[in-house]
């Protein structure tokens, strides 16, 4: 399928928009600006855009009020359905970000249950308790996600709820020409509501990909042949900030055998997770890395590990951003995409994910480790690739089992000797191919 060659690249359109934290319902075709982004990205070598809440909202967009209507703060659905086709006149793919656990308590059906409680046409489209009350004092009671008073949730096991957002997830494929979704909180789906959704979609479009954002546990459980395509990898994403600032490759390697290897009890071989370095819920891995010039290393393992890579917006050039209250600080608004080294380096890493077939489909094998340099093999049945870098300041000589000639595919496919080692620069990265 076309995800699992693909490049994502994530925008939080309310927050790189500039548009007000709360919603003050004052229209502004503010998702225009994102219209001049797409060339830049087409030139990056993105295939695919992951558009984060864009629908009416009490205010960070994972409160819908409305399913079916653009928030004004950022324009109007012709705004998203133009934004939509430019993109694919530029052969870049856009997917959006289905909110289904919860709604805003603004959400129409839950204000006809405050008003007629039990005599409510959606009364059981939520889990409501008459005899409690919230802190809004609604006098009822209801679950939430995760505490939330203000993120009321949607009863999944109710067959009318379920309609209704596949309704939801009908008009925009129909309006706006979507290519897939990613599945907010994937984690509190109901395996019953997954199922159903992957029949309905893949109905309509046998290639619409399906991605949620799971945390930990077994991946398995939500992506498989009848739920999800892909979920959020959590597992690496730790893996590698971690390891770069512990100077540990033990532990991104061993997730990377873990998760990818040849061994039996290998977990998802075969399967294309989703793998960042940062996104709107994390701190930016520049603000997290101790040392900024690992910054482009840890982009080229991003870029060579199994699965599919995703960039968030703004990351590409190095901009920081640390938790806040309100996570604005890891959102912000972006004039225009910008470029520097790193961007320079990242296009260059994107060529190579393209040109490469085992780095998309590619088993995965360990060739040598220390705590500070690692290289590891993708390899196919055409093609091997080797990922070697080096995060000390000095060069590292590494036993590797080859004796011949690779390519560089990083410096200009410049010839690179090998006689049972490797010599890798410090804070270097070398990709290397060789023949079958």
């Amino acid at each position: 399928m076309w995800f699992e060659s693909s490049v994502f690249y994530q925008i939080y359109p309310l927050g790189a928009c500039g548009a007000p934290f709360e919603n003050d319902h004052q229209f502004v075709h503010r998702l225009e600006k994102l219209d001049g982004w797409i060339d830049d990205l087409g030139k990056l070598g993105v295939d695919c855009i992951l558009l984060n809440p864009v629908f009416d909202c009490v205010s960070h967009g994972y409160d819908t009020t409305d399913y079916f209507t653009v928030d004004p703060r950022l324009g109007d659905n012709e705004d998203l359905a133009r934004f939509v086709h430019k993109c694919h006149e530029q052969n870049i793919k856009v997917i959006l970000d289905g909110v289904f656990n919860h709604v805003g308590r603004q959400f129409a059906p839950f204000l006809d249950v405050v008003e007629k409680r039990e005599n409510s046409p959606y009364f059981h489209w939520f889990m409501i308790d008459l005899n409690g009350n919230s802190q809004y004092n609604d006098g009822l009671s209801y679950q939430d996600w995760e505490g939330n008073d203000n993120l009321v949730k949607l009863n999944l096991d109710n067959q009318e709820v379920i309609d209704y957002l596949f309704s939801v997830v009908k008009y925009w494929i129909d309006t706006f020409e979507i290519d897939g979704l990613r599945l907010d909180v994937a984690y509190c789906l109901s395996p019953k509501f997954l199922r159903q959704l992957h029949q309905y979609t893949k109905s309509i479009r046998s290639d619409f990909f399906l991605m949620g954002e799971t945390l930990h546990g077994d991946y398995n459980q939500w992506v498989n042949e009848e739920m999800l395509d892909s979920c959020t990898n959590y597992e690496c994403y730790k893996g590698l900030y971690s390891s770069f600032n512990t100077r540990n490759f033990f532990e991104i390697l061993y997730s990377f055998n873990r998760q990818f290897g040849n061994e039996q009890w290998c977990l998802y071989r075969g399967k294309h997770l989703f793998n960042f370095v940062d996104n709107h819920d994390v701190e930016r891995i520049a603000s997290i890395l101790d040392e900024k010039i690992d910054l482009p290393l840890i982009y080229t393992m991003l870029f060579t590990m199994p699965g599919i890579p995703c960039l968030y917006y703004g990351s590409e050039w190095g901009i920081e951003g640390k938790k806040n209250w309100n996570d604005t600080e890891l959102r912000p608004e972006i004039e225009t995409l910008c470029r520097n080294e790193l961007t320079d380096h990242i296009q260059k890493l994107i060529e190579i994910h393209h040109t490469h077939q085992a780095l998309i489909d590619g088993g995965y094998a360990q060739v040598a480790l220390t705590n500070t340099a690692c290289v590891y093999a993708r390899e196919n049945e055409t093609e091997c690739v080797w990922t070697c870098i080096n995060i000390n300041e000095d060069p590292i000589r590494l036993q590797v089992p080859f004796d011949g000639k690779m390519i560089d595919l990083l410096h200009d496919n410049s010839v690179y000797e090998i006689y049972g080692e490797i010599e890798i620069q410090g804070h270097g990265a070398l990709i290397l191919q060789r023949e079958k």
